[in-house]
């Protein structure tokens, strides 16, 4: 269900803003996104695990929130992650 060591660091490399970076709004929402994306294939094949549903949801409420904070703060840099990540069509 985590995502490995390997994965976290590709992911944080490939949307970092500069080198050094782990935990700007674009690293954190493409993190995110690979945890929610891991725990919709879990619930594919364990449709009654309630207790990581919640879980789920409250990923999907925390990336909300930094998304708005992302768009708010640069919607270009927003528009771009979304793009990157595939969130919306």
């Amino acid at each position: 269900m985590s995502i490995t060591r390997q994965v976290k660091a590709k992911k944080i490399k490939e949307f970092a803003l500069h080198e050094r970076d782990v935990g700007s709004a674009a690293v954190q929402i493409a993190l995110l996104t690979e945890r929610i994306r891991n725990l919709t294939e879990h619930f594919k094949t364990h449709k009654k695990d309630h207790h990581s549903r919640r879980g789920l949801l409250k990923l999907v409420g925390r990336r909300k929130r930094l998304l708005e904070y992302l768009r708010n703060q640069d919607f270009d840099a927003y528009k771009d992650l979304i793009g990157r990540l595939k969130l919306r069509k």
